[in-house]
Parts: structure tokens; C-alpha cells; sequence
């Protein structure tokens, strides 16, 4: 099974930047899609972004097209979430997230999860 482990959430003001980093550990890594996730108060979990195994593909939401760029270092079984030009409606705990043992798609199912790391923007 898959551990994930995030970092780098915080406080910044808007117009801020933060990197967020997951490490993934117990699975070949740079086989699978990972993604980002978000969850704000009130609000179901929300898509973000995600990284096809070898990091050429990848996908944002709209919300944060733009601003917000991911990346992966398979060699050290790490992604990670560049988030520039943050907005206060970017405040939300982030989430990585990694699909099942045998889910090769470039569209999965997540089903590993992080714990979270909180990210707050103040205006």
C-alpha cells in the first residue's frame, strides 16, 4: 500500500507563493498518475491537478490554471505543487493523492490519500 506524506502548507497573503511536497513511499512510483486535490470548509474535495507517470501530461482545474504547476521527481518519489499568484479562495487543506496498485490510467481512481497539509491565503 501506498503511504503519502505532505509539506510546505502555511499562511501567505494573496498575491503569495507556497510549494507544497508529497512523498510517496511502498509502490513503484513513476508508474502512476498522481494528483492534487483540495478541500475548503463547507466544500467537497475538489480536483486540482494531476501528473501522468512520467510527468510529460498534465492536467489543472480551471480554477487554478495559470498559477498553480505540478511536478514530479521520480527518483526521489516526490511531487510536488508550485502555487503561485494565490488567491484568498485558494485556502483549503491540499491533499496528494495516488490511484490503486493496478490503476495504469492516465485518469484514475484515487484511492490513496495523504493526511493533508493546510494552505490559508489571507486578503
Amino acid at each position: 500500500q501506498v503511504q503519502l506524506l505532505e509539506s510546505g502548507g502555511g499562511l501567505v497573503q494573496a498575491g503569495g507563493s507556497l510549494r507544497l511536497s508529497c512523498a510517496a513511499s511502498g509502490r513503484t512510483f513513476g508508474a502512476y498518475t498522481m494528483g492534487w486535490f483540495r478541500q475548503a470548509p463547507g466544500k467537497e474535495r475538489e480536483f486540482v491537478a494531476a501528473t501522468s507517470g512520467n510527468g510529460v501530461i498534465t492536467k489543472y482545474a480551471d480554477s487554478v490554471k495559470g498559477r498553480f504547476t505540478i511536478s514530479r521527481d521520480n527518483a526521489q518519489n516526490m511531487v510536488y505543487l508550485q502555487m503561485d499568484s494565490l488567491k484568498p479562495e485558494d485556502t483549503a487543506v491540499y491533499y496528494c493523492a495516488a490511484p490503486g496498485s493496478n490503476d495504469y490510467r492516465l485518469n484514475p481512481k484515487y484511492d490513496a490519500w495523504g493526511q493533508g497539509t493546510q494552505v490559508t491565503v489571507s486578503s
